[in-house]
């Protein structure tokens, strides 16, 4: 907010940021490929922005899911981060659930624009959401008490769900009003379905992600840690947004110490002192602790200790581990990819700090020529420069 981050942090959060979106599409092309020999093999020492290819999955143990992608496209974590980012941008930099849940159903649901994998909380959250609607129809219907015939229900439903899809509250009357009128002039059928549509609003509940612990629940938070930094409101939205596609315990702890993290660097504080504030908001400090230690930078020796899989408790310790070890933004994401295993999605821990630290540019920060890589890069800094702007 802008009284609590001094606008000198402004240019470096603008930075984290975009070093997210960097560090993802980077780490694309080797995404889920589990063998590090094999990405050795295949990317030498400069791994990053390869094009997505089945062939590189043959000789080693992984999963193609990227068919069709180009070097330089984000993956399904960049997507949804970028759903949250909208809804903040078009909230004036607050969470709003609501609007979050609209956006990323229109986003990643039927006739939304996302092509491309769909993981198991999106899936999950997507199926719960048409479950929640349906369960709040129900409910609504249940309490009207206009005397009204089977097809004049069905009908009433059909004309408010595009209205509660997008509004709420004090916003629904009017338009459900004047697009029941269109088929229906009696004021008591125009009256029934402003309350099913009400009705219905009130019964939507915030809380519709799937029971998973897997890193779609830290990728997304870079922007809303920027829109929330330095507040005593971070770790209240980032377990709220966090249980819009991951409802589940340990994943909200694991978010909050990756917002914590954050935090801390957004605002200027050492590495350190980010570690020792994050720390104590996981599930298993031991392993962060663990993964700190030693002197050297051994990122696939972190991901035979921890695992290389999207399970936050996998995932953490060896971001931790990077995180302590790396020199610089571009020794970080190579790092990240010559693990192996889910890349892109501790990408979005790894290139934000790294770039809260180091900054754009110079012999640590992100490579210019990098950001310039990034399919669809203007808009992407475009909107972090918005989205920070309006802090």
């Amino acid at each position: 907010m802008s009284d609590i981050v001094p606008n000198d942090r402004k240019p470096a959060m603008i930075a984290a940021l975009a070093g997210g979106w960097v560090a993802d599409a980077a780490s694309l092309g080797l995404h889920w490929l589990y063998d590090s020999q094999r990405i050795l093999e295949v990317g030498g020492q400069s791994p990053e922005f390869l094009p997505p290819k089945a062939e590189y999955f043959t000789g080693g143990f992984g999963y193609f899911a990227h068919e069709g992608k180009q070097a330089g496209d984000i993956s399904h974590y960049g997507a949804a981060t970028g759903v949250l980012s909208d809804s903040l941008l078009a909230n004036e930099g607050t969470l709003n659930i609501r609007d979050y849940q609209r956006r990323f159903r229109a986003f990643f649901g039927p006739g939304g624009q996302w092509q491309g994998y769909i993981d198991n909380p999106t899936r999950v959250t997507l199926a719960n959401l048409h479950t929640i609607e349906q369960t709040a129809i129900e409910q609504a219907q249940a309490s009207t008490t206009a005397e009204l015939t089977d097809k004049q229900k069905r009908i009433l439903v059909q004309k408010v769900l595009p209205y509660t899809r997008c509004l709420s509250g004090e916003q629904l009357a009017d338009p459900v009003t004047r697009a029941i009128s269109l088929t229906y002039q009696e004021p008591e059928i125009q009256k029934a379905g402003v309350h099913l549509a009400e009705a219905i609003d009130r019964q939507l509940l915030l809380e519709s992600g799937a029971d998973d612990m897997q890193l779609p629940a830290v990728s997304k938070l870079p922007p809303l840690v920027a829109s929330y930094c330095g507040s005593d409101k971070l770790m209240e939205v980032t377990e709220a947004a966090v249980r819009v596609t991951n409802h589940n315990d340990d994943a909200v702890a694991w978010a909050k110490c990756a917002a914590r993290l954050l935090d801390h660097l957004f605002r200027g504080d050492p590495l350190s002192v980010a570690f020792d504030g994050a720390t104590p908001e996981a599930p298993d400090p031991d392993n962060l602790n663990k993964a700190r230690s030693g002197s050297n930078l051994n990122a696939v020796g972190a991901g035979d200790t921890f695992g290389r899989t999207c399970y936050l408790h996998e995932a953490m310790p060896v971001i931790f581990h990077i995180l302590s070890h790396a020199g610089s933004y571009t020794e970080a994401v190579r790092a990240n990819i010559q693990c192996g295993g889910d890349s892109c999605g501790r990408a979005w821990v790894i290139g934000p700090a790294m770039a809260a630290i180091h900054g754009v540019g110079g012999e640590h920060g992100i490579p210019l020529g990098w950001l310039a890589r990034v399919t669809n890069a203007p808009a992407i800094l475009t909107d972090i420069e918005s989205l920070v702007g309006s802090q």
